[in-house]
């Protein structure tokens, strides 16, 4: 039978509103929409549907001093809970982190976990979640595998010291890394050969891959041959860098010899612009980012929004543990995990969330109550996320490229993403992170965060782009030339002076341009800035100076000394289509989130993006939204959503209320008539009216998350 969308049913049918979980109203049509389309069906795998938009991702580290492996699993069980929560995708172990299999192996009897009750336990969840349409992709372990460490000490990554690369001998954990430069390399491929012989093998997810500056004996040997200085951190990890690209071309042309169709992903906790070496060996990408694990509320947007600028499909991946993986009975609050799949989907990426397998072998009904609340939601709403594309003004260069990774400033997300990300999603800015290799013809304005510095390549670029009418903003040492000497484009209109010669300063406020909506007065930058001399440029704000600087011999009450109210250098200048802050903002926002720092910022980009795609007019600064285009759908569809996030313990922040907000007026730029403004999946008709190229309309309430259509 043809399914008809479920806008497409709605325009033929009414029915009663009923509530489901988080508060919000579907009509009877998306029910019916919800039980054609959304649970697994019965039925076998449908191999069309590589990626799906529910996914678990089930963790099995299990350790080899517990009996009773997989004593209570039941096949019918298991999937009757999977299907319960709306689970259409599982990922199940291979092999774990303590090194053991789950699955029969004639190879490699030995690695078989000493107290599994149901050895052919891979076997059996794959069959059972096949017959009911479930894909299940395969975990298997890379560089963590406890039992071949003890087995193989001499296949062990080594640091300086000739110590192995991880934990020490009596720490807990797995976590020492082994090196496939050696004979490890070529037991990997014959266990996963095998693996494919045993099992059926939609995917196959490689965790721990990743670069680190070896030092053992295969490694040094090989550095020798290229006349490499070994002694150098720097040069070890540039060369495993080298390793691991050539590691996984190889593994990716193994694994396709014995299966083309199957998905391949590498892991390495985080995706960046080094993934370009290596882009083609991937079939998607998963992006790691357990908020309450590490990876913290900024990781997602970050990697999300360059990721998807690749041209790979993407899944997002969080967890429902309270704090991070092997946190067993834990659940996160349901609250947090919808932001956490909800910021999937508005960021065009598929949702996964984390579990861990508990080792008797049967699923947590309390978790997949949690789960299942969120992804039933996730179902109702993915019609409106499949093949949608981010629609976008603003580039942000990702400062990780220009980043020794073993530098001090090196982090997860560096100080001036974070600062820069908060400042735009603030502002219900829509934007994409990029890099050198990106095309930039797409976008109206390129931001470029507190230290890009620009080659001889770049200049180029961003040369092109600014001719093509294409505005920056820029920002401390960003824009300077690779000496840091000077500004590399002529566009900026200015020198370099250097440092400035007070910190902190003062930005002298007259309530108007670029400080509009800030009294009118002087405000602190707390940190030093960069001094610059016009050269063409014209001052939009001056920073004014203190009396003196704060020593040992000259200070003032506790912090810091006050202005002497006199200009003593341009703090933000304009040339053309060019904007330049001499301080670090992104960096300061980051750390102590100066609302004024956001304010000017936000101006500038007002001031050079006076159409943006989306503008709301009477916003909490903790809305985010995002305008997707369903091309082939022939729509829009906005995104926005209000979660607060709080630093309500001292390790990681936390979500559990929803608070509402009602009346959200949005103005949208569209590219061509629009007939109908539609909440969904609920189906209820907006009003709206239509400005010459832009649409405005009032959203009633917003609970959490609510999705717009804007159909053409």
């Amino acid at each position: 039978m043809q399914r008809r969308s479920f806008l497409q049913k709605s325009a033929l049918t009414t029915g009663a509103l009923g509530l489901m979980p988080g508060g919000i109203a579907f009509s009877a049509n998306t029910e019916e929409h919800l039980s054609l389309n959304s649970q697994p069906a019965e039925g076998p795998l449908d191999q069309s549907l590589p990626l799906r938009f529910r996914q678990v991702h089930l963790d099995f580290h299990t350790s080899g001093h517990i009996p009773d492996i997989g004593i209570d699993f039941d096949p019918e069980e298991f999937v009757h809970t999977l299907k319960k929560a709306y689970v259409n995708s599982i990922t199940c172990f291979g092999r774990c982190h303590h090194g053991y299999i789950y699955h029969e192996t004639d190879k490699f009897p030995e690695r078989i976990h000493p107290f599994i009750k149901r050895p052919h336990l891979l076997k059996e969840q794959i069959e059972v979640c096949h017959k009911n349409n479930i894909r299940v992709p395969i975990y298997v372990t890379v560089q963590w595998d406890e039992f071949t460490s003890n087995e193989h000490p001499e296949w062990l990554m080594l640091d300086e010291q000739g110590k192995p690369l991880g934990n020490t001998t009596f720490q807990p954990g797995f976590y020492r890394r082994l090196c496939v430069l050696t004979p490890y390399r070529d037991f990997l491929k014959s266990y996963i050969e095998e693996l494919y012989e045993k099992v059926p093998v939609d995917g196959i997810f490689l965790d721990i891959v990743k670069a680190m500056p070896n030092a053992n004996k295969a490694s040094l040997d090989a550095m020798r041959k290229k006349g490499l200085d070994a002694a150098d951190a720097a040069v070890r990890s540039a060369f495993y860098e080298d390793v691991i690209t050539e590691f996984k071309e190889d593994m990716s042309a193994f694994i396709r010899r014995l299966d083309k169709n199957s998905t391949i992903f590498y892991n390495g906790g985080h995706i960046g612009p080094d993934i370009r070496r290596t882009l083609s060996q991937y079939s998607h990408l998963e992006l790691e980012s357990l908020p309450s694990g590490g990876w913290g509320y900024l990781h997602f947007p970050l990697t999300g929004r360059y990721a998807r600028t690749l041209g790979q499909e993407i899944l997002g991946m969080t967890g429902k543990f309270h704090t991070s993986w092997g946190d067993f009975h834990s659940l996160k609050n349901q609250a947090a995990l919808e932001f956490e799949c909800f910021s999937m989907l508005a960021m065009n990426a598929k949702c996964s969330v984390g579990d861990q397998l508990h080792p008797r072998g049967r699923l947590d009904e309390a978790t997949y109550d949690l789960i299942g609340s969120v992804f039933k939601e996730v179902a109702a709403k993915e019609a409106w996320c499949e093949n949608a594309r981010a629609v976008t003004d603003i580039a942000v260069f990702n400062a990780e490229e220009f980043i020794d990774p073993n530098s001090p400033e090196y982090s997860r997300i560096p100080q001036h993403m974070m600062g820069v990300i908060r400042m735009l999603q603030e502002g219900q800015q829509q934007f994409d992170i990029v890099d050198t290799q990106s095309d930039l013809s797409a976008y109206k304005l390129l931001i470029m965060p507190d230290q890009i510095p620009v080659n001889a390549l770049l200049k180029d670029k961003i040369q092109k782009f600014i001719d093509a009418g294409g505005s920056i903003i820029a920002s401390y040492k960003s824009g300077l030339d690779t000496s840091g000497e000077n500004f590399a484009l002529q566009a900026f209109g200015l020198k370099l002076k250097g440092e400035a010669p007070f910190s902190p300063d003062f930005l002298a406020l007259d309530g108007s341009g670029i400080g509009s909506g800030l009294p009118k007065t002087e405000l602190v930058m707390y940190l030093k800035g960069m001094e610059v001399e016009l050269n063409g440029a014209q001052t939009l704000i001056s920073a004014n100076a203190p009396y003196f600087n704060r020593t040992w011999e000259h200070y003032c009450s506790h912090r810091h000394t006050p202005s002497a109210g006199e200009a003593a250098y341009p703090a933000i200048t304009r040339n053309g289509n060019v904007i330049y802050f001499m301080h670090p903002i992104f960096t300061q926002y980051a750390q102590s989130a100066p609302r004024w720092c956001r304010s000017v910022f936000i101006n500038a980009v007002n001031q050079l993006l006076p159409e943006p795609v989306l503008k709301m007019q009477n916003a909490p600064s903790s809305l985010v939204a995002a305008v997707n285009e369903q091309a082939d759908k022939n729509r829009y569809v906005v995104h926005l959503l209000n979660y607060i996030p709080e630093r309500r313990g001292n390790a990681f922040d936390v979500l559990e209320d929803v608070l509402p907000v009602f009346n959200l007026r949005a103005s949208v730029r569209v590219p061509r008539n629009v007939r109908r403004v539609i909440t969904v999946p609920q189906g209820r008709n907006i009003s709206f009216r239509s400005r010459g190229s832009r649409v405005e309309f009032t959203l009633p309430e917003l609970q959490g998350h609510q999705m717009i259509e804007i159909r053409f």
